[in-house]
């Protein structure tokens, strides 16, 4: 009995490993899309200031985010004294490890996808879901009352507006008949869904700006009230696990709403030919 078990849990331990490999080409891209996502915003929002933003490190500044990646790589990590050490931990790790999870079900063109479940688009929420498990964890292990308070108003922004995800993407599902992310993809062969379904593309594009915590929805962070709200006490390495973890959500909640409403990989001329 004690030799099937060891077989089963190697077993269990390879296939790990086997996905983790084939998800691997996916996570590079998109941890270094992070880094210039993060210049990009700045940027933008040093524009909308009329000011200068990041311009200094590297050429139009865009190595500004790896040095700022540096400093909190070198610097020393502070772990309160007050602190649940084990769920203080684990949380940032489970925030960044869902939030690359979801990147497993996306295709990326047509047959290119790690696991093209025939029910892609609810996997894809079920994950997203989880990560409110992570900032519950953070808040509440924290021992902090800023830090408690950012993470309840986080995990209700992110519940809230998940119901309103759900609803909006019944119409999508309707339409194309179909939870598979390629079948999606491709019943808009003909017309975008975002024509028909204005109004729910439009619905859905303000809630994923809430799920993300994106201006005008960043109440969670709050940082004239709560000193940046959930994660006011981590530093270094496992504040930086936070940082990615919120940006890769952003790039695939986005990547996610092309592919629902803008047909994914199909071409534009597309739709010209129809009409």
């Amino acid at each position: 009995m004690l030799f099937f078990t060891k077989c089963f849990c190697l077993l269990v331990i390879f296939n790990l490993n086997v996905f983790w490999i084939k998800l691997l080409p996916i996570i590079l891209p998109v941890i270094l899309s992070v880094a210039f996502f993060t210049v990009f915003e700045r940027k933008v929002l040093a524009a909308m200031q009329r000011r200068r933003g990041p311009n200094v490190v590297g050429l139009y500044g865009l190595l500004q985010a790896f040095a700022d990646g540096l400093k909190l790589l070198a610097k020393e990590t502070i772990i309160p004294s007050s602190v649940n050490n084990i769920i203080f931990l684990l949380a940032p790790i489970i925030t960044f490890t869902l939030s690359l999870l979801g990147w497993a079900i996306m295709p990326f063109a047509k047959n290119i996808v790690i696991s093209d479940a025939s029910l892609g688009i609810l996997i894809i929420f079920a994950i997203s879901s989880l990560g409110v498990y992570g900032i519950i964890m953070s808040g509440w292990s924290s021992n902090s009352k800023y830090a408690f308070l950012g993470g309840l108003r986080s995990s209700a922004q992110m519940i809230s507006y998940e119901v309103s995800i759900g609803l909006l993407i019944m119409p999508v599902l309707l339409f194309s008949g179909t939870a598979n992310l390629s079948g999606i993809v491709q019943a808009q062969e003909n017309i975008y869904f975002c024509f028909p379904l204005f109004p729910s593309c439009f619905l859905f594009f303000v809630s994923i700006l809430a799920e993300t915590n994106r201006l005008p929805f960043d109440l969670p962070e709050a940082e004239s009230e709560l000193v940046s709200g959930f994660n006011v006490e981590y530093s270094s390495v496992i504040f930086t696990l936070f940082f990615l973890a919120e940006y890769s959500s952003i790039i695939l909640m986005s990547a996610l709403f092309v592919l629902l409403f803008f047909g994914g990989w199909l071409p534009i001329l597309d739709i010209f030919f129809f009409i």
